[in-house]
């Protein structure tokens, strides 16, 4: 515990009750409310109340992306909340402004104009209704792979579960991504894999009427399910495909951006240029709600004299505005994005690939910068998943060791924030090591 405050379980205890008793939590059987209370953090660390310490690999929900308190967010929040603290989006500020203009000084040339939001699936949504309107279409493709956000058009756009009891948002299809090692393709190669999910797409397209297709959305790096890599080609030819149809190409950036794999967008490392880039989490790392749409020139300027019909009450919020800034200027300054892909190259990567060598359990890892993820399985020759309880109980022999992990369906993802060190890299690979060594499927 590195706070100035004594210890006090009391405070766990009571945070428990008032928790049980009071806060309804998304995604949950609300019958087996969460135990583990926190009380702060810094850097890639949290602890309790009673002082018990964490290394936080999950970055929460993979937004920490600048670590915990970082104090030159925490200042900017600060002045921001003395100075100003809320003003309407029709209003003219500052910050708002500056924000903007950092963000869009990462992104292609096209992109001049932000359109906030309050979070990620908002930014989805607000995407694809700019792509709607844009061409006078209907229908959104996305895979069956992926997730976008729990608001109307977000959650149907997911291709998990979660939007299955959800579906009531119009027009939406999905279709099978690249994902080599479960290939829905009998491929073998990286390049078969891309070759023939691009023909795939190429039939749903086709078949379902370009000209009734208003938007593709993908995830560049699919995170929630997976972190699968795009094999070579395979954006390039999504674009291409999107081109010729006159159809608007929506990368989600959510998860993977602003540093997560390395690289300020994680698009920047492949041959794509998007039509809108929806974004949230890492662009501040969530010390205040915020959201957005990057929006290319060409359909900006569809309003330019019609107007949008769309707008929050917190649209570019003075106080995540100045989260923004300070965020992404620490960013730069302190050289965090590219110690994400140093520390994803010559720590994380090789630390993943020995505990695949020594773990039969480990049937992949992928992944780059401090964006990873181990599948596991039964049995490495069927690749049969292994049981949601086998991760259930991983994730709880980590949090007993004092590591926060991040896991999804049979995976544990790797993410810790972008600020890791190598030495903390090693203590996890530790950890991992322990609990993978138990008989989980026992």
């Amino acid at each position: 515990m590195t706070d100035t405050a004594a210890p006090n379980p009391d405070l766990d205890e009571l945070a428990r009750e008032l928790d049980h008793a009071h806060v309804f939590h998304s995604w949950s059987a609300q019958g087996s409310p969460p135990q583990l209370t926190i009380a702060g953090g810094k850097g890639t660390k949290v602890w309790t109340h009673g002082g018990d310490e964490y290394l936080d690999f999950s970055s929460q929900l993979v937004n920490v992306n600048i670590g915990h308190q970082h104090p030159s967010v925490v200042s900017a929040i600060r002045e921001q909340a003395s100075l100003l603290s809320t003003i309407g989006p029709p209003i003219v500020n500052l910050a708002r402004g500056e924000a903007a203009k950092r963000i869009t000084a990462r992104a292609p040339r096209r992109f001049h104009k932000v359109f906030f939001t309050n979070g990620g699936a908002d930014a989805n949504e607000n995407a694809v209704r700019m792509a709607r309107l844009h061409t006078g279409r209907d229908k959104v493709l996305s895979t069956y792979r992926s997730y976008h956000g729990n608001t109307g058009a977000a959650v149907v756009a997911t291709g998990d579960w979660r939007r299955i009891p959800n579906e009531y948002a119009r027009g939406h299809v999905h279709f099978f991504g690249p994902y080599l090692y479960r290939s829905e393709f009998w491929a073998t190669t990286p390049e078969e894999e891309s070759e023939r999910a691009l023909q795939h797409l190429r039939r749903v397209i086709e078949s379902e009427g370009p000209s009734s297709i208003a938007a593709i959305l993908l995830e560049t790096i699919p995170g929630t399910a997976g972190i699968m890599l795009p094999p070579p080609g395979y954006l390039a030819g999504v674009r291409e495909l999107a081109t010729q149809h006159g159809i608007v190409l929506i990368l989600d950036e959510v998860m993977a951006g602003f540093g997560r794999t390395g690289r300020w967008f994680a698009f920047d490392g492949y041959d794509v240029e998007p039509d809108l880039i929806t974004f949230a989490k890492g662009v501040n790392s969530g010390y205040v709600p915020v959201g957005g749409v990057l929006i290319a020139e060409e359909i900006a300027a569809d309003f330019d004299a019609k107007v949008f019909p769309g707008g929050l009450t917190y649209s570019g919020h003075p106080l995540a505005a100045a989260s923004i800034v300070a965020a992404l200027d620490a960013m730069e300054s302190e050289g965090i994005v590219d110690n994400a892909r140093r520390v994803g190259a010559e720590a994380i990567g090789p630390g993943l690939e020995a505990l695949a060598e020594k773990h039969e359990i480990i049937g992949e890892v992928r992944g780059e910068g401090v964006f990873w993820a181990m599948e596991l399985v039964a049995d490495r020759a069927t690749r049969e998943p292994v049981a949601p309880a086998v991760v259930a109980r991983a994730k709880g022999e980590l949090a007993a060791r004092g590591l926060l992990a991040f896991t999804a369906e049979n995976r544990i993802h790797v993410v810790p924030p972008c600020v890791v060190t190598d030495d903390e890299v090693g203590q996890a690979m530790d950890i991992y090591d322990e609990v993978l060594g138990l008989d989980l499927l026992g």
